[in-house]
């Protein structure tokens, strides 16, 4: 081990990289006390230690129609944090998701003898498989958070581990549905629907209408059932009301901003957009439907290149390996065939259970402390060099 403090680079995207990167960057603080840290922040990064050179919102983009328009713009930033790499030369690089950004980033600053780490694996294994050869380039470690991720990359010999999942530290392994009721003023007796149809106004645009509708569909035979709906910002909020008027639904439909994981343990069952919410209602152990619709352009892109070739796409059914919980993707996002998965689960206890007996299982493989773990293969990286 050096004298000289460590230096680590972290380029996070998404507030999920927020997350892991403020973790990661307390568990290597424990490790190198004198460590600094610098990069792509968020708040939570941020109040861990590490210096902002620019705000985890710059690299919030999703889908490709979103990406193009800021090409030139993310180009400069990425010029701009590798001048910075390489000026300051840090012991590490670690990227945190953002493949797209960060693969390219990797390769430059490994090509210059820094040591690189990308933490949450991009998803070759689900489309694009082709990646894994600028990913074998681009990093000395993969750091994994999914198990079946850690095969699949070792099978083009690039070096992973995985490290466990944080939030399966973070949420308990029986959740507290009484108290989540009680939390959020939810009548304790009644059935309680949650509604979860995205955290971006492009998914709600697509997804809100079906949900809206198939509530209806659902109260027609569950007068009793009640509906609760986390918004994820005001202006997601703003839509799905605008979705609700327009529809004239006569059914409540309580609105709440955030508090999803609340409303999601608090829940008989979900019914949600595919996607990083899935993983939170496997761990809060609440039965689900999976639905989600692409953009047009992306959906045409994905077909006409056959880009996705693994069978299911929620993270459930991809960790337990087979159909677990329904998806209802593209077409078959439609009353007619999301209402009756929803009423299944409703009306069969033995259905939510099979479903919540299996979360159970994964959420005890996935809680591994995964902070410490990932910390601890930076440093064993490290001490090896």
């Amino acid at each position: 081990m050096t004298d000289a403090p460590r230096r680590f680079f972290i380029v996070a995207g998404e507030q999920s990289g927020d997350v892991l990167g403020a973790g990661l960057v307390r568990a290597l603080t424990k490790r190198y006390p004198q460590a600094r840290f610098e990069g792509v922040t968020g708040p939570l990064m941020r109040e861990a230690g590490c210096e902002t050179l620019a705000d985890i919102e710059e690299l919030s983009l999703f889908g490709i129609s979103e990406v193009i328009g800021e090409i030139p713009r993310l180009l400069r930033l990425r010029r701009r944090l590798f001048e910075r790499v390489v000026e300051t030369a840090p012991d590490a690089f670690i990227g945190i998701d953002a493949p797209a950004f960060n693969t390219g980033l990797e390769m430059r600053v490994r090509a210059r003898g820094i040591t690189t780490v990308h933490y949450v694996c991009p998803t070759a294994w689900a489309w694009r498989q082709g990646r894994t050869k600028n990913i074998r380039k681009a990093v000395d470690l993969l750091l994994a958070i999914f198990p079946f991720e850690e095969a699949f990359f070792r099978r083009f010999d690039i070096p992973v581990t995985f490290v466990g999942h944080p939030l399966a530290n973070e949420l308990p392994l029986h959740p507290d549905s009484a108290s989540a009721r009680r939390a959020l003023g939810l009548d304790s007796g009644s059935p309680l629907l949650g509604l979860l149809p995205g955290s971006r106004r492009s998914e709600v645009s697509r997804l809100g209408p079906v949900f809206i509708e198939t509530a209806r569909w659902l109260r027609a035979r569950h007068p009793e059932l009640r509906f609760v709906a986390p918004m994820a910002t005001p202006a997601v909020r703003a839509l799905f009301e605008a979705q609700i008027a327009r529809a004239g639904a006569d059914m409540d439909i309580r609105l709440v901003d955030g508090r999803s994981r609340e409303i999601m343990r608090a829940a008989d069952v979900l019914l949600l957009a595919s996607g990083t919410a899935t993983l939170e209602a496997l761990l809060a152990k609440t039965p689900m439907v999976v639905a989600y619709k692409l953009s047009p352009m992306n959906y045409a892109i994905a077909r006409v290149f056959n880009l996705i070739k693994t069978e299911h796409v929620s993270m459930p059914n991809l960790l337990a390996k087979r159909a677990l919980v329904p998806e209802c993707l593209q077409q078959q996002a439609r009353v007619s065939v999301i209402g009756p998965e929803v009423d299944r689960l409703l009306e069969s206890q033995a259905a939510r259970a099979a479903q919540t007996d299996a979360f159970a299982g994964i959420h005890q493989q996935l809680a591994l402390d995964a902070d410490e773990r990932a910390a601890d293969a930076v440093a064993k990286l490290l001490e090896a060099r």
